[in-house]
Formats: structure tokens, C-alpha cells, sequence
């Protein structure tokens, strides 16, 4: 047993775990979503950029994370990686569509990480959780919808390619 560990029930450290994983997911998903804008036959090479820097924010989630395990005297178990649901994407609007869900997703495990905080009276873990994590995850579902109905509005062939440009 970790000598830091104080009111860190073993519900809370199996939540973080979970999480950690999921933020993994999420940094896989958005890695082969950058892989496939990025192909010379695809070629959104903005739209690739963007999916290449929230699979780097969903590590640095991770990372913070496993920090956290550290801090508290928990033991990160790392657990197998589910593959992408789906690595290509006829359109732009269903590639965002995808990450939207994803968030969505991501942002209800956090909520459910709060969760096992509160019922366990871990104060310092829901703080952690809203400080850190909630506020960035709104902010993101906000403007992946706004790249959503942007894409509907403009269309597939030339209004996708203008689209990119305007990343």
C-alpha cells in the first residue's frame, strides 16, 4: 500500500484506470482519422493537422491521468486498447459527426468518474476531474458541432475542400 494514499477509495482508482484507457481510445481513434484526411488520395491535409492535435490532447489527458493515479497512491493498470470504430469516412461531415460522438462519450465517462468521486466523498477528485477535464470537453463538443453544421450547410466536393482550407 502507497504511503500518499489518504480517501482514495479502490472504486476511484478503478475509475481513473477506465478513464485512462478511454483517453487512449480517443488518441487512437483521432490518430487514424489524421492517417486517413493525411493519404494522397483523401488529401485534407488542415482537416489531418486537426485530428493529428486532439489525438495529442487525448494523450496529454491520459498522461495527466496516470499522474494523478501516481499522486494519490493508486496503481495505473494499463488495460488492451480497443481499435477506432471506424478509420474511413466518406465525408468530411461524418468524420466530425464520428468525433463528436466520440467526445460525447469521453465526456459522459468523466461525468461517471465524478460520479464514483462524489459517492466516495473524494472532494479533491472531483475537483480534479471539473478543473482539468469538464470545462475543455464542453468547449470541444461546442465546436465540433459548429464544424458539423458547417459541413451540412456547405456540402460534399468543393465546399469540403473549402472547408479544409479554412482550418
Amino acid at each position: 500500500m502507497s504511503r500518499c494514499r489518504q480517501n482514495y477509495h479502490e472504486d476511484s482508482e478503478a475509475a481513473v484506470n477506465k478513464q485512462i484507457n478511454m483517453e487512449l481510445f480517443a488518441m487512437y481513434s483521432y490518430t487514424a482519422m489524421a492517417a486517413y484526411f493525411d493519404r494522397d488520395d483523401v488529401a485534407f491535409d488542415k482537416v489531418a493537422a486537426f485530428f493529428k492535435k486532439s489525438a495529442e490532447e487525448e494523450k496529454g489527458h491520459a498522461d495527466l491521468l496516470i499522474d494523478y493515479q501516481n499522486r494519490r497512491g493508486g496503481r495505473v493498470a494499463f488495460s488492451e486498447i480497443k481499435a477506432p470504430c471506424k478509420t474511413e469516412f466518406p465525408t468530411l461531415a461524418e468524420a466530425f459527426e464520428a468525433a463528436l460522438e466520440l467526445e460525447k462519450t469521453v465526456n459522459q465517462s468523466l461525468l461517471d468518474v465524478h460520479a464514483v468521486a462524489d459517492k466516495h466523498g473524494d472532494a479533491q477528485m472531483a475537483d480534479f476531474i471539473e478543473g482539468k477535464f469538464l470545462g475543455e470537453q464542453v468547449d470541444a463538443i461546442k465546436e465540433l458541432s459548429g464544424h458539423v453544421t458547417n459541413l451540412k450547410r456547405m456540402g460534399t466536393g468543393i465546399g469540403e475542400w473549402h472547408f479544409n482550407q479554412s482550418m
